[in-house]
């Protein structure tokens, strides 16, 4: 889809140089400092990258199909590339498939190679994001037809970062959820741990009375920081997390 999405519009006088990079399912918005001497040549370098990934991701699992359809845990062999047991390091974490942690993969493996080109990176891949700052910014929480669906947002500080930050969603968007949570975003140093972490705690959610016992699973998830769960009008959250009221 190269169409922009409503949540990409970047803020007028920003010190970011945006860009987007579609390969396959693959469906980045990528902001870099706008001080990159190199920042024209980054969107040829990011597609070329991701291209080398997904061909490296696409061969083992048509010679591993299990692996793209597991809702559990599993196992990699010798084999595998390098994102493929990042995925199922995180999904083991979790305690869900790998393939849960593929946008969050994608995001933090081209926000680690624009950090040799950039000092302050943001990757948003599907709703995950990779960030890395040396000033504060403040990211948005969609979710869906909540009354509080753009209403709150995460204060993110430098010294959190680099930084995971990952959506599920139960009602919102294609991704597969067991469970019925507007919005379920988890923070982690590992991005495809938050990304596994937060379709594992959405899938918990079935109704707003699940939010407190779903969101204190996380604590029991290792590497796992903080966690923000959204049903209707309700919401739970815990750990290294700092909400802002947004302005409508």
């Amino acid at each position: 889809m190269n169409s922009r999405r409503f949540y990409r519009l970047p803020p007028e006088g920003s010190r970011f140089y945006y860009f987007t990079v579609t390969v396959k399912e693959t469906d980045l918005w990528i902001a870099v400092s706008r001080s990159c001497r190199s920042r024209e040549q980054l969107p040829e370098l990011v597609e070329q990258l991701v291209w080398r990934q997904r061909q490296d991701l696409e061969r083992y699992l048509k010679q591993n199909p299990y692996f793209a359809v597991s809702l559990e845990p599993c196992l990699v062999d010798s084999s595998a590339p390098p994102i493929a047991f990042a995925m199922a390091r995180a999904g083991n974490l979790a305690g869900v498939g790998p393939m849960a942690a593929v946008a969050g993969a994608f995001a933090e493996i081209v926000g680690l190679v624009l950090l040799e080109h950039a000092p302050e990176v943001l990757v948003e891949n599907g709703g995950d994001l990779f960030v890395k700052v040396n000033e504060p910014v403040s990211v948005s929480i969609y979710a869906g037809q909540s009354p509080l669906s753009g209403k709150l947002g995460l204060l993110i500080r430098p010294e959190q970062t680099p930084l995971g930050i990952c959506t599920s969603s139960g009602t919102v968007g294609p991704s597969f959820s067991k469970g019925q949570a507007d919005a379920a975003v988890v923070l982690s140093p590992s991005v495809p741990l938050a990304d596994a972490a937060a379709t594992a705690l959405g899938n918990l959610v079935q109704g707003p009375g699940d939010l407190e016992a779903a969101v204190g699973q996380a604590k029991n998830i290792a590497g796992v920081t903080g966690a923000v769960l959204i049903c209707g009008d309700r919401m739970a959250a815990w750990g290294e997390v700092s909400l802002l009221p947004l302005k409508p």
